[in-house]
């Protein structure tokens, strides 16, 4: 006889009951990795945006260095530790010899007057034996052909990452990839951000490019599937040797230097080139600027945007050490607890997408991730102000042993005046109103208080700016001897902003007693130009109307969109503005260009967005672009700010601050401002990260004992009822 199918009741306990016990073990329920890589030497992180581009010809984005920087070696990089930031080999061997040369070809000394030089040369010698990561573009056949090169459209079947194409090899880098970089940069095709600003200084650079054009369309006519740029010469880029290469310059550019530890100047082999070429590949995303192929310490070895990023050990990497170098406050941090010891430390860096600031700050407090930023919505939770305005963890991320990194950014957002505007600018040819004028600059100067704005909107992340030039570029005076005195006193040991009626004095001498303007009898207006929009905006923009009507001053808001706001910049009919500037390099050219006459914006489309024009700042412009750092370049430097602060073309507004906040397992953490390649340098310790993760997110258990002890009172007539019709059956 057969049993009639039913619900057990002593099934359902039991698996009930292992549920329960199940979730009492290793590793945490809500754990998204695997446990092997939390225990492990594995960089858990996260990214908001897909990067668009990953080839070092095109890519000029932070969110795209912060991959391809691990991946790519240009020949400089900057010191881990150093401050100010200071640049070092890294596939150089040694820094590049210099040479500069007169219209007649003959060599001039190395402090020769810029003058002088008619061309500049960049000797560059790379290490030998420094090889590339594995890469399928190299893999050669027993006859020593190519592999994967030509391939047809069935030979592409099945294949859609680069991980299908299996056999992979490697070769030495050598000085001829730097120059094949270098003409990529030129390429039309390859739209490189860089190609106006090198095509300015780099001999033949131009010429290349309309070459290179031309070649391409011979090459499409033909039917062939690639432009080879290696026969095509350009005159500045030579290849001295197998390891030498250098690039000469039509001018003396000091600041060229910087460029080479950027990605742009990073090698490129061009057989990786010619393999992502292929027709079908880029269907498939196989392209350069998805699959980035590199010397470095980690390459890309899984792009999913819409899910994670991973970067693993490079295994052909050439070697580096961790820096011996570093100050007492370094060591005191345990920054030199690594020195001398090879990199990289870790062995693999997960990236998974993370679009909301919320999921990403909890996951981050669960130890998920090692490091994150800080949101607004979060700051609170994780940084208190205290009186003296520096910033502490609250007792709860101090509890879970998180520590808090600050570092000041190398960019200024600032408030100008359009100088060519008759009411904020003053005639040019009129001694008197050029002072009316730059009273009423000084007097607006002293009214609108940073310090405030900081602490306001900016969660006090930003330091009050006494002049363009941010902490870490050369050039930069701390302390009593940084004041804009004309907007500060020092006093009690620090910078005092002057008083509301110092404003007003200054005011008054302008011919605005009051704040009246004596054309009108009412208030004078000004107007104040932005892109601002939005309802978080709003309460930015009363900010500004409040910080002028101190002075009795009407400040009318014209916000647009923000091509309509880079039209009137571009013709100069904006009176006031917000615009800001980050780095490109460490350099004070790169921001008291900003404020060179020549680069004025509305007569030569320049970054001057001020239209600032003063004839003293700009002949110590052209002295202090081509000196080298030194006494006599801070002198000029100082005599430069010096005439801004009184000139007042800016209110100088604030450097930025960032703050970062990581785990007590995530070592050698250091804000760099600079450096994009910095992954190198930090270790983990997993087995710590591992136990911390477990103590946080144990597993809320007791809502299912309570279930559990339910279903067992609740059962106990149904066991009875079934035991009885058992034994009914049974009889």
């Amino acid at each position: 006889m057969f049993k009639r199918p039913g619900h057990n009741p002593f099934r359902l306990l039991l698996l009930l009951t292992l549920l329960v016990l199940g979730g009492c073990g290793d590793p945490p329920w809500n754990d998204p990795w695997p446990s092997e890589d939390v225990s492990g030497s594995v960089f858990f992180s996260s990214f908001a945006e897909r990067p668009k581009y990953l080839d070092p010809a095109r890519s000029y984005s932070s969110n795209e260095w912060a991959f391809i920087s691990q991946v790519y070696e240009p020949p400089l990089q900057y010191h881990y530790l150093k401050r100010p930031y200071e640049l070092v080999p890294l596939t150089a061997d040694g820094m590049p010899e210099v040479r500069h040369y007169d219209a007649a070809g003959r060599l001039l000394p190395a402090d020769a007057p810029a003058e002088q030089v008619a061309t500049t040369e960049y000797l560059i010698h790379i290490r030998p034996g420094i090889r590339y990561q594995p890469h399928p573009a190299f893999a050669r056949t027993a006859d020593g052909g190519y592999r994967y090169w030509p391939l047809r459209e069935e030979d592409l079947a099945e294949r859609y990452t680069l991980a299908d194409f299996p056999e992979t090899d490697t070769r030495e880098l050598v000085a001829a990839d730097y120059a094949y970089q270098i003409k990529r940069l030129a390429f039309p095709p390859n739209h490189s951000p860089l190609a106006g600003l090198l095509a300015e200084h780099i001999e033949g650079f131009a010429a290349f490019a309309k070459a290179a054009a031309e070649q391409a369309r011979r090459d499409r006519d033909a039917g062939r599937l690639w432009t080879d740029l290696r026969p095509l010469q350009m005159d500045g880029v030579q290849v001295i040797d197998r390891y030498t290469y250098s690039i000469r310059l039509k001018d003396s550019y000091p600041q060229f230097i910087y460029w080479l530890a950027t990605n742009f100047f990073a090698p490129m082999p061009w057989e990786a080139e010619r393999f992502h070429a292929q027709p079908g590949m880029a269907e498939r995303n196989i392209t350069l600027n998805w699959y980035p192929v590199g010397t470095g310490p980690f390459m890309l070895t899984e792009n999913n945007p819409n899910l994670r990023m991973v970067l693993e050990r490079n295994p052909n990497f050439h070697g580096e050490r961790y820096p011996t170098e570093g100050s007492e406050a370094d060591r005191a941090r345990g920054l030199l607890d690594d020195a001398g010891k090879p990199m990289p430390f870790i062995d693999k860096a997960v990236y998974a997408l993370e679009k909301e600031a919320i999921p990403r700050w909890n996951k981050f407090l669960q130890g998920y991730y090692d490091s994150s930023g800080i949101a607004s919505d979060s700051f609170d939770q994780a940084v208190q102000l205290a009186a003296d305005g520096e910033a502490r963890l609250t007792p709860e991320m101090r509890e879970k042993g998180i520590a808090l990194d600050t570092a000041v950014e190398t960019s200024i957002y600032y408030l100008g005046f359009n100088m060519r505007d008759p009411v904020v600018g003053g005639d040019p040819d009129d001694p008197a109103d050029q002072e009316r004028a730059r009273k009423l600059r000084q007097a607006i100067a002293i009214a609108v208080d940073w310090e405030e704005f900081i602490a306001i909107f900016n969660n006090g992340r930003g330091l009050p700016a006494h002049g363009p030039l941010p902490p870490g570029i050369f050039g930069y005076r701390e302390g009593r001897e940084g004041i804009n005195p004309v907007v500060y006193r020092w006093q009690d040991g620090k910078a005092v902003r002057r008083s509301i009626e110092e404003a007003k004095r200054l005011l008054a001498e302008a011919g605005y007693a009051d704040g009246i303007d004596p054309a009108t009898g009412n208030a004078l207006v000004l107007y104040y130009d932005t892109a601002l929009s939005g309802p978080g905006s709003k309460s930015i923009l009363q900010w500004y109307v409040n910080q002028f009507r101190k002075l009795g001053i009407s400040l009318v808001v014209r916000a647009t969109d923000y091509n309509r706001f880079q039209e009137k910049m571009l013709k100069g009919t904006a009176q006031l503005f917000s615009w800001g500037w980050n780095a490109d390099y460490p350099d004070p050219e790169n921001f008291l260009f900003l404020l060179y006459g020549p680069n004025g914006k509305v007569e030569h489309h320049g970054e001057n967005a001020a239209n600032f024009a003063n004839a003293e700042f700009d002949a110590l412009f052209e002295r202090m672009k081509n000196l080298p750092n030194g006494a006599e370049r801070q002198q000029v430097i100082d005599r430069m700010v010096a005439i801004l602060q009184t000139e007042s073309p800016w209110l100088f507004g604030y450097y930025p601050k960032a703050f970062s906040l990581h785990h007590v397992w995530y070592h050698n953490a250091l804000p760099h401002l600079m450096a994009n390649n910095t992954l190198k340098y930090k270790r983990i310790d997993g087995a710590l990260r591992a136990r911390r993760q477990k103590e946080w997110n144990q597993p809320v258990t007791w809502p299912l004992w309570t279930l559990l002890g339910l279903l067992v009172l609740s059962a106990v007539p149904a066991i009875r009822d079934y035991r009885a019709r058992e034994r009914r059956r049974a009889r």
